[in-house]
């Protein structure tokens, strides 16, 4: 053999070598992550292979599947998809699972590991897929969407007894079957609405709380002992001077007992004077730190979708902390927040940790996690403190701003709040209405939080009163069946 054929034959053998120690390589350490890689057209195949498990609201599925005739076999239909689309998100072909649908992704659609059968493991065959139980109630789901109609604006229900979070609906909302096979015109449609449908505003859009704050500054004025009792005068000038400015910080009600009002009678006619006055007395610090045992600042609240924080502001000047103690400068919340205020109050001063899946199972039927058992709580106030906003509250609904969430055979206690919208209040203001109702007959209790960001009421007709209030009262009165 002479030098040349030699020498090519072992540059083939390298060649060969390296094909060899690269075909091991890919088959031994790059198989699982080509596998699992999202552009991987097979993973897609066996992803949409079998009917996807379901979410399920009041025991009936508001999910299913349907087949495309396409490789990708199967697409995800919605039954009454607007109603829940901030309960489910949406599981498309080509953009992606959202909300519930993101969240329990792999349970839904068979690839996780504990839906494995004995039998799955020794095949390598998908499981079947498993499904999501939710705590939702689907007449207070229906009795909030109804309310809200063609409002821009958002709601969430909680039982303050077992966090379990009994509604949550964004209007203008939209219906996700239109996304499940990837249709790019409805997807062009849904992102660049001005109104954008797809925000879940109940969850993930904070904005200015307005005088709903007030009752955060009122349980830290309380826990903290400026004052005794909510039926002690506080010693409030009005108007309110901010400090360190010129400008008086003035009441909705100009003709309102609110110069050295109590808590009692501030929260029953929404003073501002009051409460600004407080958030100054007291100082941001202890605002700040009562805020955050409600769970304003929190940016790890999963409910079980990750809810956007609301926020506390931080490094204020004194009269920016007086405007925080009105629920404006830069303080905003989601209605879940505010629902979590409530409950918390109804609670006896405990929140229990809010959630919105009961339990997911397998295909079976059989329970993967369970999550009404154990749920945390914590302490926000004492018991005393919360007898005593409960009380003020009340007063706010029976002879205040509240009027309009008064419910037969419920005892109901809340809180109104108009928030200021866009530079020098140039935008329509901010509804709110946060409340608990308790059944006289069964004891049973409910806490709600209602925003409507735009409605069609002339400026001067919007408040939370008017445009928020019965909202949850439709919600309160749905969750107790009163």
């Amino acid at each position: 053999m002479n030098k040349t054929i030699r020498r090519a034959s072992v540059f083939t053998l390298l060649l060969v070598v390296a094909l060899l120690v690269r075909a091991t390589w890919v088959q031994f350490y790059d198989s699982k992550a080509l596998a699992d890689d999202k552009d991987n057209r097979r993973l897609a195949i066996a992803t949409y292979a079998q009917p996807l498990g379901n979410i399920v609201v009041g025991g009936r599925a508001i999910t299913g599947s349907a087949e495309t005739g396409g490789d990708l076999k199967y697409k995800r239909t919605y039954t009454d998809g607007k109603l829940y689309a901030a309960v489910t998100g949406y599981s498309s072909q080509v953009y992606g699972a959202t909300q519930l649908e993101g969240v329990y992704q792999d349970l839904l659609d068979g690839g996780d590991s504990r839906l494995k059968t004995p039998l799955d493991t020794l095949t390598g065959a998908r499981p079947r897929p498993g499904d999501v139980i939710t705590t939702i109630d689907p007449d207070v789901q229906k009795a909030a969407y109804a309310a809200l109609g063609d409002k821009k604006g958002a709601a969430v229900a909680i039982d303050p007894a077992t966090g379990k979070i009994l509604a949550v609906v964004s209007t203008p909302s939209y219906d996700p079957s239109v996304l499940s096979a990837g249709d790019s015109g409805a997807w062009k449609k849904l992102t660049q609405d001005p109104d954008k449908p797809m925000t879940n505003r109940a969850l993930r859009r904070p904005l200015p709380p307005g005088s709903t704050f007030k009752l955060v500054v009122a349980a830290a004025a309380l826990e903290d002992g400026l004052y005794a009792s909510v039926d002690v005068p506080t010693d409030s000038p009005d108007p309110y001077r901010l400090p360190g400015t010129t400008r008086d910080l003035s009441n909705e009600n100009p003709g309102a007992p609110c110069e050295n009002a109590t808590i009692r009678t501030a929260l029953q006619y929404s003073c501002n004077n009051v409460f600004a006055k407080m958030a100054v007395d007291l100082g941001q610090d202890k605002v700040r730190a009562m805020a955050e045992r409600f769970g304003f600042d929190d940016t790890t609240q999963d409910v079980p979708v990750r809810a956007y924080p609301s926020v506390y502001p931080t490094g204020m000047d004194t009269a920016q902390t007086a405007l925080s103690g009105i629920g404006q400068f830069d303080v905003t919340a989601t209605p879940l927040q505010m629902a979590m205020v409530s409950a918390a109050i109804a609670h006896g001063g405990t929140l229990v940790s809010p959630h919105m899946v009961s339990r997911t199972t397998d295909g079976d039927g059989n329970t993967v996690q369970d999550y009404d058992d154990g749920t945390a709580s914590k302490r926000i106030v004492s018991s005393r403190t919360a007898a005593q906003l409960q009380s003020a509250m009340r007063t706010v609904v029976e002879q205040g701003t509240g009027t309009n969430a008064r419910i037969s055979g419920v005892t109901v206690g809340g809180k109104t709040g108009t928030a200021q919208h866009g530079e020098n209040n140039s935008q329509v203001p901010y509804a709110w209405f946060t409340a608990y109702g308790t059944s006289r007959a069964t004891g049973e209790q409910v806490a709600v939080a209602v925003v409507v960001e735009q409605s069609d009421a002339a400026r001067s007709e919007v408040s939370g009163n008017g445009l928020a209030a019965p909202v949850a009262r439709a919600m309160m009165k749905a969750a107790l069946d009163a």
